[in-house]
C-alpha cells in the first residue's frame, strides 16, 4: 500500500502500514472516488493534464532549451529557447532568447526572436523588442513593441514593418 521512506518514517506511518484500524480508515479516505466534475469545469479539468512550467519570482533560468511544455509562466528571469503552446510573462518577468509560441501574453519584458503563430497580446506594462512575427496582435494602451516586426509566421513573405505596417489593435 504505502512505500517506506527513510525521510518520513514515523510511528503513525508504521501503524498504517501494519494494518491497524487506522489503516482501513486511511485507505477509505485515499481510495474514495473523486466527486463528479460539472460540465462548466470541463475546461479546467482538461488543463489538469497540461505540462506547465512556472519560473517564480527571483528565479533565474539561464541557457536552456524548453521543450514539451504547454504553458510557460515567467515571473522571474528566463534566458532560453523554446517551442510551446503558450507563454505568459508577468509584470516582473523577463524572457530573453528565442520562442515559437501559439499564444503569448506579455505583461513584462521579452527580448529576442518571437514567433507567435496565433495571437500576441501585449498588456499596458509589457515591452517586446527584437524580431517579432505574429498571426494577430493586440496591444493595450501603454504596451510597447519595437524591432523588426512581421505579419505572418512563415517568415518567407519578406514583408517587414518598414514596408507594410502591421495590423494593430488597441484595447
Amino acid at each position: 500500500m504505502a512505500l517506506q521512506s527513510p525521510f518520513f518514517n514515523n510511528k503513525r506511518d508504521n501503524e498504517v502500514r501494519l494494518g491497524t484500524p487506522n489503516a482501513a480508515a486511511l485507505a477509505a479516505t485515499v481510495t474514495a472516488p473523486a466527486p463528479a466534475v460539472p460540465a462548466a469545469n470541463s475546461a479546467a479539468s482538461a488543463a489538469v493534464g497540461e505540462a506547465k512550467l512556472t519560473v517564480g519570482p527571483n528565479i533565474k533560468l539561464k541557457g536552456v532549451e524548453i521543450t514539451d511544455c504547454d504553458t510557460l509562466v515567467v515571473e522571474g528571469s528566463v534566458e532560453a529557447t523554446m517551442d510551446s503552446r503558450m507563454i505568459q510573462i508577468s509584470e516582473r518577468g523577463s524572457f530573453t532568447g528565442s520562442a515559437e509560441i501559439d499564444v503569448a501574453e506579455i505583461r513584462g519584458a521579452f527580448d529576442g526572436n518571437l514567433t507567435v503563430r496565433q495571437k500576441l497580446v501585449i498588456y499596458s506594462t509589457g515591452k517586446v523588442t527584437g524580431r517579432i512575427r505574429y498571426g494577430k496582435v493586440v496591444i493595450e494602451e501603454g504596451g510597447q513593441l519595437s524591432g523588426e516586426i512581421e505579419f505572418g509566421t512563415s517568415g518567407a513573405s519578406g514583408a517587414s514593418a518598414a514596408v507594410r505596417p502591421p495590423k494593430l489593435q488597441v484595447a
